[in-house]
């Protein structure tokens, strides 16, 4: 077998190689998924002092000529060489979604193990139009078929679209290299298990979707914040389960939907580290305290019967503000909309009008002074009077709660109608805040804003993506020296 690593930055460069690595077949478990495979080591490579922080791609090549495969980490870097902003990867959610060696965080598992390999499809895919999640094209698409013809075509799981580092992440950080901004890169477990990860970074960094963190990941980036770092969630669904980590950070931790009842620190002293929802008031600590905004007054937008026809970009609120600069952006404008930015999943807050605008509430946690930029329609899925608006291939049982009913019950005590109307007309909101400390922090609101980042990168999208880099990047950092 050949073995490869290669950074995949602006393009994909070689670093290392090595022919002929004689490998033995290793057996796997039944309980992979959860414990990990603890297999052999068969080899090892030798990081070089001169290799720059990014994220590396682990090709293994077959002798006998059969489908390579692959896994890719990130590299940090040290302290006293680090670039203005921390990219980092969202490798909880990958863990959730990898169903690699049995059920993951939505097929029944409660514990995923980091101690094995990615599914196909995480690292990269096959270069295919349809190789984005169900927003793909400008057609709606509300029960996935064209996804899902994607997906048997190259033999791929579904989760493979859900999550992982081929999907938003790559087209990121490639896109960010070629325009000369200046990042490094961590995963997002180095957030609680490398107490220096943040250290010396003027900006924090979010891409795609971004669904899993414990509380020491929150204490971290709140912490930075707080003390006047800088923040940009380029992503949705954004910190939207609590989990924990175990076995030294090899293990996480999640009960999801059942955590107010199984979780065995209900009824503790540290009940409010229960795996559940983080807006949930056993925990009482919304996302929208970190990023802004929430999935619970968000949801899904071209996914499914969830706002299926929607425009697939923001409506500009106020083209004044700083992150616009440049764009031409008017009051009314779409944006983003032909490169499909707004889909899968997207986050919102509590909104009101006023002079004819939106402006946030503050009652669901969004912090005093968040200005709304720009939304889009966005509907968290229900299988209420108007039947189940989950795609047909979720195979979902209509007599049981959806997103929308469980929600309202978490948040509200019920699902009965008055209190799912709270939460029925959701968004995707783009916006901003600044914390006490002087911290700035940027939110588009969704998962695909990567979209309008690819090879043929979408102006206006690509112009306002730097303009919050630049903004976030050259602020004082929390120490007061820029």
């Amino acid at each position: 077998m050949r073995v490869e690593v290669a950074r995949l930055g602006a393009t994909r460069e070689v670093v290392w190689r090595a022919d002929h690595v004689a490998v033995d077949e290793q057996p796997t478990s039944d309980d992979a998924a959860a414990n990990g495979c603890d297999w052999d080591v068969t080899f090892t490579v030798p990081v070089g002092a001169d290799w720059r922080s990014g994220c590396y791609e682990v090709a293994f090549v077959p002798d006998d000529g059969s489908s390579p495969g692959q896994t890719v980490f990130a590299l940090r870097a040290p302290i006293g060489r680090r670039a203005p902003l921390l990219v980092v990867l969202s490798t909880t959610t990958y863990a959730a979604y990898n169903n690699w060696g049995g059920p993951n965080l939505y097929e029944g598992g409660i514990e995923v193990s980091f101690d094995r390999p990615w599914i196909r499809g995480f690292v990269s895919r096959p270069d295919d139009a349809h190789g984005r999640h169900a927003t793909v094209g400008n057609q709606p698409d509300p029960n996935n078929d064209r996804l899902f013809a994607y997906l048997e075509r190259h033999g791929l799981s579904q989760r493979a679209v859900e999550s992982g580092f081929a999907t938003w992440e790559h087209p990121f950080v490639r896109w960010a290299e070629r325009t000369g901004i200046e990042f490094d890169v961590a995963q997002s477990t180095d957030l609680e298990l490398a107490p220096d990860c943040l250290e010396g970074y003027r900006g924090y960094v979010s891409v795609g979707h971004d669904e899993y963190w414990s509380w020491e990941m929150r204490d971290a980036v709140e912490g930075f914040i707080a003390a006047g770092g800088n923040a940009a969630f380029f992503s949705g669904n954004t910190c939207f389960w609590q989990v924990r980590l175990s076995a030294d950070g090899r293990t996480m931790l999640s009960h999801k939907y059942g955590g107010p009842w199984f979780d065995p620190l209900i009824g503790t002293a540290d009940e409010r580290r229960m795996t559940g929802m983080w807006s949930d008031p056993l925990i009482g600590r919304p996302e929208n305290h970190l990023t802004g905004v929430s999935f619970s007054r968000g949801g899904y937008a071209r996914f499914g019967h969830a706002a299926p026809r929607g425009s697939g970009g923001y409506t500009v609120w106020r083209p004044e503000h700083w992150a616009l600069d440049g764009t031409d952006l008017r009051y009314g404008d779409v944006l983003g909309a032909d490169a499909v930015v707004v889909g899968y999943e997207a986050d919102g807050c509590d909104l009101t009008l006023r002079d004819g605008r939106p402006e946030a509430t503050g009652i669901d946690g969004t912090p005093e002074g968040f200005e709304v930029v720009a939304t889009s329609p966005a509907h968290l899925w229900s299988s209420g009077p108007g039947g189940v608006e989950l795609p047909a291939r979720e195979d979902h049982d209509p007599t049981l709660p959806a997103d929308l009913e469980y929600v309202a019950m978490r948040l509200f005590g019920d699902w009965e109608p008055h209190n799912t109307a709270r939460i029925t007309n959701g968004h995707a909101v783009m916006g901003t805040y600044v914390s006490p400390g002087g911290g700035q922090v940027f939110t588009c609101g969704c998962t695909d804003w990567s979209y309008g980042l690819g090879d043929a990168p979408d102006p206006v999208v690509a112009g306002i993506t730097a303009n919050v880099l630049d903004r976030l990047g050259q602020a004082p950092t929390r120490s007061g020296v820029s």
